[in-house]
């Protein structure tokens, strides 16, 4: 364990799903003291876990996308130094089969919760002069690859990022965002169960032939939260074993070659 978050409270959004509960555990071990948000109430129970294993933990059940929620629970957490903004939903495959009420479901829970959350903090980093905000987003941000409303949201997430970036620089808050590609969360492998080729069927699209794993998401959120990455700000940083670098299948098919 090294000690760059010990003495740190990171507030985690999410904290109850795949990529949520790996970053909890990651920086618990990193010293760090959390502040878990999740809308499911099992964020509770892991909250509870955590600190049976000697973690310094709380959670809280909060809506993301009410901003009246996420004021109320970010008021009872005091000082928050880190925020990870790793909330999100995808609850519509195709722009045919989403309504316009699922439309504003997902960008609400994506891109408005990240606002909300963003907003709830920062009066107490300008006033500390220091903070950290790490966006997650998604390579969905970036190119079309279905799940419209999600990837709108997650594009918003990149814009919003940059803002932060801009304007809260002077107070010394940075404020950074990462774009995962298809991460090895319970919900990938329960699907593997039932189609043991999907995964194959996806590596096929990514250079490293393989998928992301949450721990490496981890690692470069905790870079971009630490003071290693002090001159950093503004930067969308894709996480996606190579997805976003081009076109391997196409680019095997264009020029006959197998790399």
């Amino acid at each position: 364990m090294s000690d760059m978050f010990v003495g740190k409270t990171i507030a985690i959004t999410g904290a109850a799903g795949g990529i949520g509960r790996s970053l909890c555990r990651f920086f618990a071990e990193e010293g760090a003291a959390l502040v878990l948000l999740d809308r499911s109430v099992a964020v509770l129970d892991f909250a509870e876990e955590l600190k049976e294993k000697g973690y310094a933990a709380r959670g809280a059940v909060a809506d993301i996308g009410a901003p009246a929620a996420v004021a109320e629970a970010f008021a009872g957490f005091g000082e928050i130094h880190i925020l990870i903004n790793n909330a999100g939903i995808s609850s519509h495959p195709t722009f045919a089969a989403t309504d316009p009420g699922g439309w504003q479901d997902d960008v609400n829970s994506n891109l408005n919760g990240a606002f909300n959350c963003a907003h709830a903090v920062l009066p107490q980093m300008v006033e500390r002069r220091g903070g950290a905000i790490v966006n997650v987003g998604s390579v969905n941000g970036l190119q079309a690859l279905g799940d419209p409303a999600y990837s709108a949201g997650k594009a918003g997430m990149i814009a919003l990022t940059k803002a932060l970036a801009l304007e809260y620089g002077r107070y010394n808050i940075r404020a950074n965002i990462v774009l995962p590609g298809t991460v090895r969360t319970p919900i990938w492998d329960e699907r593997a169960r039932k189609d043991p080729q999907v995964l194959r069927t996806l590596e096929r699209w990514y250079p490293l032939g393989r998928i992301v794993e949450p721990a490496e998401v981890a690692r470069v959120i905790a870079f971009l939260a630490s003071d290693t990455a002090s001159a950093v700000t503004g930067a969308a940083i894709p996480v996606d074993c190579g997805l976003t670098a081009g076109n391997v299948v196409m680019a095997r098919e264009l020029t006959l070659e197998d790399f």
